[in-house]
């Protein structure tokens, strides 16, 4: 039995008087009225009419469920009407998380941008250099680079971000260029804790594993990129994060034949949601900014 449905059917009996009048007001036959209250009435256990051949009274437990009845119909009608008002126009709050720096760098600034755009939407942002639950933590939204795993998860591809190794100009000139991984044991190789001591190199499709080593490690990619800019050694980076610096001629790519394979990013949510019109326009949004900026990663 449809509960909802057969509430209706009680409150049309209750406002028209008759079983035949409800069933007109409701444009439904007078069999399926009676079956509706009579399904009802059996859940609730309680009688709501007093039914005669000619007239139909609600019973004392009538009149107190048509209160609650007239209520719950009213806020399923105001339901309604909030998300046929948001898929119309996004209004609400978003809650959305990516990495720490690809938030700083391009996350924020996009969001900035789309609230301009959409006067009736908040949003809030968490930068986390974790893997995040979204469903458990909350979140209607995430960017996160790297393979999906995760079958709860919807996502959307917007790009692949090359793994790159880069310098300073200045740095290349002084100690030379490396032209082989194995080339690493003579330089500087600034590291993060996360890299423990060798980083990863790819030929003709196989992994090959390389020690390096260094006078820099830091917890955060942040000072890691500004430590290469300022000459200090060779880094391990994601293209997004120095792609500014490529551009301007502050850092020069090295080792480009021995790259892995390029790390997918992915926008995702919650497969169980069904998306409302502010994370579709949400998602839209940051897939137009990023297809501005995707060129200067390749």
């Amino acid at each position: 039995m449809d509960k909802l449905k057969a509430i209706r059917s009680f409150v049309a009996i209750a406002d028209a008087g008759s079983f035949t009048a409800a069933a007109t007001a409701l444009a439904t036959s007078l069999p399926s009225v009676v079956r509706q209250l009579a399904g009802l009435e059996a859940l609730l256990g309680a009688r709501l009419f007093n039914r005669s051949t000619r007239h139909v009274a609600l019973t004392e437990q009538g009149r107190l469920y048509l209160l609650h009845a007239r209520s719950l119909l009213a806020a399923d009608a105001e339901a309604d009407a909030q998300l046929q008002a948001d898929q119309s126009e996004p209004q609400g709050r978003l809650v959305i998380t990516a990495p720490v720096l690809f938030g700083q760098r391009y996350l924020c600034p996009a969001i900035n941008r789309f609230i301009e755009h959409y006067p009736k939407l908040s949003v809030e942002v968490h930068l986390l250099d974790r893997l995040v639950n979204l469903v458990e933590e909350g979140f209607d939204l995430g960017l996160r680079i790297g393979e999906m795993h995760d079958s709860s998860l919807v996502g959307q591809h917007l790009a692949d971000l090359r793994r790159v190794y880069a310098a300073a100009p200045a740095y290349l000139a002084s100690s030379g260029t490396p032209t082989t991984p194995a080339a690493l044991r003579e330089h500087n190789c600034l590291r993060s804790t996360q890299q423990q001591g060798h980083w990863m190199f790819q030929q003709q499709g196989k992994n090959m594993p390389q020690a390096v080593s260094g006078r820099l490690v830091f917890n955060q990619v942040a000072p890691l990129v500004e430590a290469c800019v300022a000459g200090l050694g060779i880094g391990h980076f994601s293209i997004y994060q120095v792609a500014p610096y490529l551009q301007s001629g502050q850092l020069q790519l090295v080792l480009e034949d021995y790259e892995l394979a390029a790390r997918p990013l992915h926008i995702l949510y919650p497969h169980s949601k069904l998306l409302a019109a502010r994370s579709k326009a949400l998602i839209a949004w940051i897939k137009q900014e990023i297809s501005v900026v995707r060129a200067t990663w390749e």
